[in-house]
């Protein structure tokens, strides 16, 4: 068994609400592993978030990709340690959420903004401006804040630091 044909296989499985994204550029996908025993293939993902909806369909979207491929014996795990962070989405992950229009993290560590007041600086995916201000914490989905520029006067979601 090639691991690594599965990964590639798996690097087309995109994520449901950020379509130009694969899990493995977001990080979700963690690892694959053949169990010889019960040959059987082991997928392993992280949600971005405890009870992340989006995690039933990867999970079948993940089984779907790889019975394409001819391996119909596959177990989805989802592991909640450790718990994702946005550390883990790739550059090109980050560009193509950019390109789509949500803002990357800015930081590869946590949001402490809550603690010190201070907000990071977050560029409009739009307009490219810097010139942006909070909404609301939350956007599209819990795992995302609203901005809106004040250049360009467009929302925007920004991935939240995790």
């Amino acid at each position: 068994m090639n691991i690594e044909i599965i990964k590639n296989i798996l690097e087309h499985v995109t994520d449901p609400e950020i379509p130009v994204i694969s899990i493995s550029e977001l990080g979700i996908l963690r690892d694959v592993i053949y169990d010889i025993k019960n040959e059987k293939i082991i997928v392993q993902i992280t949600p971005t978030y405890t009870g992340c909806p989006a995690m039933d369909m990867i999970t079948v979207n993940i089984k779907s990709a790889l019975q394409e491929h001819g391996y119909n014996n596959v177990e989805v795990i989802s592991l909640l340690e450790p718990t994702w962070t946005t550390d883990w989405i790739t550059d090109e992950g980050r560009k193509k959420l950019m390109e789509y229009g949500i803002t990357p993290p800015v930081e590869k560590t946590s949001d402490h903004s809550f603690i010190t007041g201070i907000r990071p600086k977050v560029q409009c995916p739009i307009c490219n401006s810097y010139h942006t201000e909070m909404i609301s914490r939350f956007g599209s989905t819990p795992c995302k804040s609203l901005y809106k520029c004040l250049d360009c006067l467009e929302p925007f979601d920004y991935f939240k630091c995790h």
